[in-house]
């Protein structure tokens, strides 16, 4: 298991390959489908003005994101009446949905570490070359486990997307994952759909 530290150094970043098991300590964000969006639109496409608190959230999330990770989660959290926020549950959601976004949101925020379920697609794995960035692969169906490496939570942001949706600020310690898509355009995702297919076109032939 290498022990990583966000933010995460491009030498660092540059050393992993896929399959390599890692863990994950420091101060990472949520985001999935309305975070992803609202980045996009908002201020890198800007097919919206800033509205609200667009831009104080913006200034707030940058030196978060500069080298650091974005974690496709919709969390379960306690407190939310007492803003004494926990996590509950903190399972990966699949991250596909993303990636119409994911790879110029990698590149304007300089994101070293995308974190989910189920893989990305070409555009994100080439947004992991430029930057350089992985594709981290969390563990499905271990929300409560995950949950656990979560120390604390500082903060949140578009807390109006709804609960699963918002930008949590969460501090974490030996988070665990796996780099299925690494710096050096290699994606254990587009390996397993390759082989998969040539082995269906065999039985097909049959």
């Amino acid at each position: 298991m290498r022990a990583l530290s966000l933010p995460i150094s491009e030498e660092a970043i540059r050393s992993l390959n896929v399959g390599d098991p890692v863990a994950l300590s420091g101060v990472m964000i949520t985001g999935r489908d309305a975070a992803h969006k609202w980045m996009s639109d908002t201020f890198i496409k800007k097919t919206r003005q800033p509205q609200g608190d667009d831009l104080e959230v913006y200034e707030a999330i940058k030196p978060l994101l500069v080298g650091g990770a974005i974690y496709h989660c919709g969390p379960v959290v306690s407190g939310l009446d007492t803003k004494d926020y926990r996590f509950v549950a903190a399972g990966p959601t699949t991250s596909t949905r993303e990636e119409p976004y994911q790879g110029d949101v990698m590149r304007h925020f300089n994101i070293r570490a995308v974190i989910g379920k189920g893989g990305m697609g070409a555009k994100t794995l080439a947004a992991c070359k430029e930057v350089p960035g992985v594709y981290l692969h969390a563990i499905g169906g271990a929300a409560s486990l995950i949950a656990q490496t979560v120390q604390k939570v500082t903060g949140v942001y578009k807390l109006s997307f709804g609960v699963p949706e918002a930008m949590w600020v969460i501090e974490v310690r030996d988070f665990p994952a796996v780099v299925t898509m690494d710096a050096h355009s290699n994606s254990l995702h587009a390996d397993i759909e390759a082989k998969s297919k040539a082995e269906l076109e065999r039985l097909l032939a049959v």
